[in-house]
Formats: C-alpha cells, structure tokens, sequence
C-alpha cells in the first residue's frame, strides 16, 4: 500500500492490458518467509544496480490462504480435516519510503491503484485480481464483508 495525495493506493503489477497480481512469488525450499518476500520483491522491481536497491521494510502478515488440494479454490483457513496442505499463500503488508526506485520489467506495468476505485466495486476487481487476492483485499478493506 502506498499513499497518494493522503490516499492509500495498493501497487499492481499488470500483464497485458487485462490482468493484474500482486508483487510475489514462491519460497525456495528451506527458504525463511521475509527473506524470500524480499528476494522476490528485489527481483521483480529492484533495480540492477545496487546503490538503487530498494530497503524492503516487510510488515504484518495480512492475510493467509490455504489450499487443502490440486483443486484451484483457496480457503482463508487450512480446513481441519486436512494435515498437509498444498499451499499456503501469505499476504503482507511492505512498508515503503516516501520515494522509492523501482525497475519494472518492459512486460509489466506498476499500477497504483486507489482504494476508492476497488472498494465495493466487484467488476473493477474482477478485471484486475484474482479470487484470493480480491477476497483478501476486501476482508482487509471491509472487515464485516
């Protein structure tokens, strides 16, 4: 998240002209959680130069989401049937300072995209995330949703 005119904005990456994710990635195997957030997150709008490298400040987890099998659907809770999930997806909160430099791949497009633009607004979210992350967004945006 990052503020604009005393605005909270999420940052986008867009792929093409209909599709949007969030900065991320997989761990390597062994790999400590932050430490893999940010090697992702260097890796994808870092600079290759390294006095431009960005000091990632990686927040509070925000959200969780388990997927108990192969199937596509996530659950914001690993079911308690289930012991060894297939995937655990983690959302955090990276703390940003008041400037920044990013390189963004010629492929992709960094989006800032205003709260107001996809809070209740079901189609704008549609377009542009994906089911896990637009049902984390809004639980962290609407608590009683």
């Amino acid at each position: 998240m990052v503020q604009e005119h005393n605005h909270p904005h999420i940052l986008l990456l867009q792929i093409g002209n209909t599709f949007c994710k969030l900065p991320g990635g997989r761990l390597k195997p062994g790999e400590n959680e932050i430490e893999g957030l940010k090697r992702k997150l260097s890796s994808k709008l870092g600079a290759n130069s390294t006095a431009h490298q960005p000091n990632w400040q990686i927040g509070e987890c925000v959200a969780n989401w388990w997927r108990p099998n192969f199937e596509t659907v996530m659950y914001p809770y690993c079911p308690p049937h289930i012991t060894k999930p297939k995937e655990c997806k983690k959302l955090f909160m990276v703390h940003l300072p008041e400037r920044e430099y990013f390189a963004v791949p010629k492929n992709l497009k960094l989006l800032a995209v205003p709260l107001f633009e996809l809070y209740d607004n079901v189609q704008a979210l549609d377009n542009m995330l994906s089911w896990n992350e637009r049902k984390s967004l809004v639980r962290r945006l609407n608590p009683q949703a």
